[in-house]
């Protein structure tokens, strides 16, 4: 792939490109740079709602080695801020306008477990999920974002 990249850019070697050589090069001079990349793939997932749990799954899928996915997940705090975007976002737990319209048990059990497992797809944990969409207001979703360190 990338020797095709650099022929339609104007490679005009007579040899093969040093593809290993030139990723190198590049890391050297800092235009690849693993740590940066994955700090800011982190941060943007987390400011779109997302848990540690997909921002690991994301990383790991961009190539990023074991040990600096571990390094830039989001600590428990900034996993519940990130919880409490996405809910806000989407209209979980105590941001849902039409939850208190819902005329039967049956149906607002439901859509709090819909809720619960929208924000487990999101790559939060159960626990929190849980505790986010059982909130009672949004002062109260609020408060436990903004917990203690765990």
């Amino acid at each position: 792939y990338l020797t095709r990249k650099l022929r339609e850019r104007g490679w005009a070697g007579e040899v093969e490109p040093d593809v290993a050589g030139l990723c190198a090069r590049f890391a050297e001079l800092g235009y690849i740079d693993d740590e940066s990349f994955a700090r800011a793939r982190a941060g943007g997932l987390l400011r779109r709602g997302y848990g540690s749990r997909r921002i690991v799954q994301a990383l790991n899928a961009a190539g990023i080695a074991e040990e600096l996915r571990h390094a830039v997940r989001p600590a428990p705090r900034e996993a519940r801020q990130a919880a409490l975007e996405l809910a806000r976002r989407r209209g979980f737990g105590p941001f849902d306008r039409t939850a208190a319209s819902l005329p039967a048990p049956e149906q607002r059990r439901r859509r709090r477990e819909k809720h619960i497992a929208a924000m487990i797809r999101a790559g939060h944990a159960f626990t929190d999920a849980q505790a986010l969409v059982d909130a009672g207001s949004v002062r109260a979703a609020e408060t436990w974002a903004d917990g203690e360190e765990d």
